[in-house]
């Protein structure tokens, strides 16, 4: 996946975490202190993102040569940060599909 679509995904990502945050916070917290969807969606987003900084630092940082940082250890970020954003993608895919599925409900 090219540096471009993901950081679309993201951004549609980001986009739908500001949405459902702009609910009042204290309907949106949940019984028993845990966390929220939308605190939820922004922690998970927020790691794609860690795991996809890490993958392109640890690739820039085996490129230029650096000490202690072999090519083993750039394919192992490369494949966390690539499952992580399938992850999101169907997680994203999940949610829409439920969405639409409510929205086509009869009342």
């Amino acid at each position: 996946m090219d540096t471009s679509a993901m950081s679309g995904l993201l951004q549609q990502l980001q986009a739908a975490a500001g949405q459902a945050g702009q609910t009042d916070a204290s309907a949106a917290q949940s019984a028993g202190g845990t966390p929220n969807f939308a605190e939820a969606l922004t922690h998970s987003i927020d790691r794609i993102d860690a795991l996809k900084t890490q993958a392109v630092e640890s690739g820039r940082a085996y490129e230029s040569g650096q000490p202690g940082v072999g090519l083993n250890d750039v394919m192992v970020n490369m494949a966390k940060a690539d499952v992580a954003t399938n992850m999101g993608i169907q997680v994203r895919n999940r949610v829409v599909s439920a969405y639409q599925d409510i929205m086509n409900m009869q009342v």
